[in-house]
């Protein structure tokens, strides 16, 4: 894969990254039911073969098991793997309850955590997961990013599901390198502002959620649905509950012959729909198998055509 610079830093990065949210396992409160760590440890694996040089990651995933099992997946390939973890999702020993804090100490601790995790000497980009409540909390943490980058523990810093007035105000502290917002077919919201304002800004857009945690897969149905552990968050998000679930469901289907006709499938349309946006970067493609990877990685050169661009806004303009 051809590689893309990201924002004002000097990682270059490829179209599709690997997300490691799911490979954090089952039993705890944003978990993805149970998983295997040997389908995990071959699914780092097998993205890495593929030629991905990035991995998404967050101690919130798996808290703190995806960050190990990457640690010891990329063990003597260090220099092959640009790394990007976050920070501001916190627990206390012994519980599964997150709390956002973005307070210097608990950054500082965090980020210390994660190196060790991971077991590297420097982590490539270190991102805010989520903002606080607070502004001034938000600030703060930012600011301690600042001087881990100045210390050498972290070479450039984002943001994750920020606002428009998020962005302004924590890009006016000290520039952004990256921003992560969630942004797919279904879930749109950032597209009128956020996307603009990071093209506008030199801040890079790494788009995470591309396939809405498997509705765009063109393989989820109402009775997956209503079979998923009660472990998986997906149960609790309005898009996998009724009436949107058979909305989101009606627009797969509409897109099934887009996608065939290509001979690609649903799961890549929407990724090359990603792509196709002049201010995104890459995507971030979680995946929980080898195969799931090989299909994402299929989707990055895909350039959709006038016609199919055309039918695909027709179909979202329909969506009820």
């Amino acid at each position: 894969m051809q590689t893309r610079k990201l924002g004002n830093s000097n990682l270059y990065i490829t179209p599709i990254g690997l997300g490691t949210w799911a490979i954090g396992g089952g039993g705890w409160s944003g978990g993805w039911g149970p998983q295997s760590d040997e389908d995990s440890m071959a699914t780092i694996h097998r993205a890495l073969d593929l030629g991905i040089n990035w991995i998404d990651l967050a101690p919130y995933y798996g808290l703190g098991h995806s960050e190990e099992l990457v640690g010891k997946a990329i063990k003597g390939k260090r220099d092959q793997v640009i790394l990007a973890t976050k920070c501001g999702l916190v627990w206390e020993p012994g519980s599964t309850t997150v709390s956002r804090r973005l307070k210097a100490e608990s950054v500082r601790r965090e980020v210390e955590s994660s190196l060790r995790r991971l077991d590297v000497d420097v982590i490539d980009l270190y991102q805010i997961h989520y903002p606080c409540e607070s502004d001034e909390e938000t600030d703060e943490g930012w600011r301690v990013i600042g001087d881990l980058i100045r210390e050498g523990k972290v070479r450039f810093g984002g943001v994750s599901n920020f606002t428009l007035a998020q962005h302004r105000r924590t890009h006016a502290l000290r520039p952004i390198t990256s921003s992560q917002p969630s942004y797919n077919l279904i879930l749109r919201g950032d597209e009128a502002q956020v996307l603009p304002y990071c093209a506008a800004s030199n801040i890079g857009v790494i788009v995470a959620r591309p396939i809405a945690g498997g509705l765009l897969t063109g393989k989820f149905t109402q009775e997956r649905a209503a079979r998923l552990p009660d472990d998986d968050w997906r149960k609790r998000r309005s898009w996998f509950q009724e009436p949107e679930l058979a909305a989101n469901l009606a627009l797969v289907e509409q897109l099934r012959p887009i996608a065939a006709r290509n001979g690609k499938t649903v799961a890549q349309l929407a990724i090359a729909w990603i792509l196709r946006r002049p201010e995104v970067t890459a995507v971030i493609a979680g995946a929980r198998h080898p195969w799931q990877i090989e299909e994402d990685v299929a989707a990055w050169d895909w350039k959709l055509s006038a016609e199919d661009i055309a039918e695909i806004d027709a179909r979202l303009a329909n969506r009820k």
